[in-house]
């Protein structure tokens, strides 16, 4: 735990961690195992956010990786090894475990809409992006399965719950869908987009803010420009989508392997 002048407050041991979500109400904070991690154990951090204190939550399936709160409290995790997405009740630890259909899918990371009732997420090897009922909290059920693409990564929704963005790793592309129709509306190409990882929104909802990890860097002298992969890396970067538009209006350059990313509000 840091403050805004990133000096440590706490911190506390929790094996190969992975993606985090906040409780919206509670002092909780959600912990699931790295998408690196080959054999974590079959648990979730639950973390006390006030003094750090950590207890773990049995999940019943290996690589519990993706990490979501709904608005009413209630937890999604997923698995990376099997078709299966646990919904746990974290007041009394109550878990229901969801069996997805369809071909492996490595279940990457979950986006869920704002009124609470719909949940999105990534298959990283399916190519698909899968769409849930979450009116009844622990007992999701998959409504729609949308074609993406390769190699689909984080999703975010925008504030209106209507548009899902999400990067395309192994495409160097970004997929806008249609919540409403439940189908693709664009895929955005341009410069700056190489292994596109992460997303964000801004709070109004105009712009989307895409991290690109870029460890293999396409031929040429910037990231996201054709051509064959060479391999020499550059820099992270995050790309700022206009979502009126749905074009790139600005490349910033960061760190090496830029991955993770989320907005706040300032104080």
């Amino acid at each position: 735990k840091l403050d805004p002048q990133g000096r440590l407050l706490g911190q506390a041991e929790f094996e190969t961690p992975g993606m985090l979500a906040l409780h919206p109400t509670e002092d909780l904070l959600f912990v699931g195992r790295s998408m690196t991690a080959v054999n974590p154990p079959r648990r979730i951090g639950v973390i006390r956010r006030s003094d750090m204190h950590l207890e773990e939550v049995d999940i019943l399936f290996p690589r519990p990786h993706a990490m979501a709160v709904a608005p009413d409290g209630t937890v999604y995790t997923a698995s990376l090894a099997t078709n299966q997405i646990a919904a746990v009740d974290p007041a009394t630890e109550r878990v229901e475990l969801l069996d997805v259909a369809g071909p492996p899918h490595a279940l990457m990371q979950f986006a869920i809409t704002p009124d609470g009732r719909t949940l999105v997420v990534s298959g990283e090897l399916s190519h698909q992006v899968l769409v849930l009922d979450i009116t009844s909290p622990l007992q999701p059920r998959v409504v729609a399965s949308i074609d993406v693409g390769p190699q689909p990564f984080d999703p975010i929704i925008t504030p209106d719950g209507r548009w899902v963005y999400l990067g395309n790793k192994a495409a160097n592309t970004v997929t806008v869908i249609d919540l409403e129709k439940r189908e693709v509306a664009a895929v955005i190409r341009g410069e700056g987009l190489a292994q596109p990882h992460g997303a964000a929104v801004s709070p109004d909802g105009r712009h989307v803010y895409i991290s690109n990890n870029n460890l293999t860097a396409p031929a040429g002298s910037h990231p996201g420009h054709g051509g064959a992969p060479v391999k020499s890396a550059g820099p992270g970067t995050v790309v700022v989508i206009d979502t009126t538009t749905r074009e790139i209006t600005h490349v910033i350059r960061v760190g090496r392997n830029a991955s993770g990313i989320a907005v706040g509000r300032l104080r």
